[in-house]
């Protein structure tokens, strides 16, 4: 109590508390409920903890879905967004803060203008073009539309901008190739930038619903936030099982951002425009 030596301190504190509350306590519900058998999740009144455990939630959709494909799907679609999404972001940031071509700055005009647009504008185009190259149903027709993020281009602009002129020329004087400045020079002084973006981007590719629902509607290509709506039986619905399915869903990005908090929060100031 000898911190809290003024009233506003100890009312932000307490409001600061409040709000984490607030914020928690859907997820510790939707938690809780998964952990209940279905009539007792029905039966009328709040009970904040479970008068009956069991995990039986879990283990319907563990038996009964095809979730096990899904994660798969998952992995491999973020991964795949991922890495090309950095890849290309870093290349062409490179490019635009470090070469002299010509129409460069419209280029870059044109990547800060596409925030105008919002993607769900685009989706009937995405999905005409997907169904065009035959890639409905596939990770390829659930990959492509999610390389549009423009902001990863402009946070490593931004940083590649920041290194010292002297660095390349000294590169360039000893004969370093422009593959070499990027892939040995740039890149490395810059890896806490791409770690911090590359776990960002990788969580908003596993937590995107809306264009994976629309373009995988077979267990095939469909991914684990698009998965858990099938969770249902001839019986209506079932709250348990449902939570079961997204807490499931939800637990890889979890656990990766209680691991790698420092490096995501760092993504969410850089994607603000925040440098560090």
């Amino acid at each position: 109590m000898t911190r809290w030596r003024r009233p506003d301190e100890l009312l932000l504190t307490l409001l600061a508390l409040l709000s984490a509350g607030l914020w928690a306590f859907p997820l510790y519900w939707a938690v809780v409920t998964t952990l209940k058998p279905e009539y007792e999740v029905v039966a009328p009144g709040i009970r904040l903890w479970p008068q009956t455990f069991t995990f039986g939630a879990y283990a319907y959709v563990l038996a009964n879905t095809n979730i096990a494909r899904w994660y798969l799907n998952s992995f491999a679609t973020a991964g795949a967004v991922t890495v090309l999404v950095i890849g290309m972001s870093a290349g062409c940031g490179y490019a635009i803060s470090q070469l002299r071509f010509p129409l460069r700055r419209l280029l870059f005009g044109l990547i800060l203008a596409s925030f105008m647009v919002p993607l769900q504008a685009l989706i009937v185009t995405h999905f005409v073009l997907m169904n065009d190259f035959g890639l409905i149903n596939s990770w390829g027709g659930v990959v492509l539309p999610q390389l549009i993020v423009p902001v990863v281009v402009i946070v490593y602009k931004q940083f590649f901008d920041s290194i010292p002129r002297e660095f390349r020329e000294a590169a360039l004087m000893d004969g370093a190739s422009e593959l070499r400045l990027f892939t040995q020079v740039f890149l490395p002084m810059n890896w806490g930038v791409t770690t911090a973006l590359a776990i960002i981007t990788f969580i908003g590719a596993w937590n995107a619903f809306l264009w994976p629902f629309l373009v995988a509607s077979t267990d095939r290509a469909m991914t684990v936030t698009v998965g858990i709506v099938q969770v249902h039986d001839s019986f209506g619905v079932q709250y348990a099982r449902n939570l079961a399915g997204a807490v499931m869903a939800a637990m890889p990005v979890a656990l990766a951002y209680l691991i790698f908090q420092r490096r995501v929060t760092e993504a969410i100031a850089l994607s603000a425009g925040i440098k560090g």
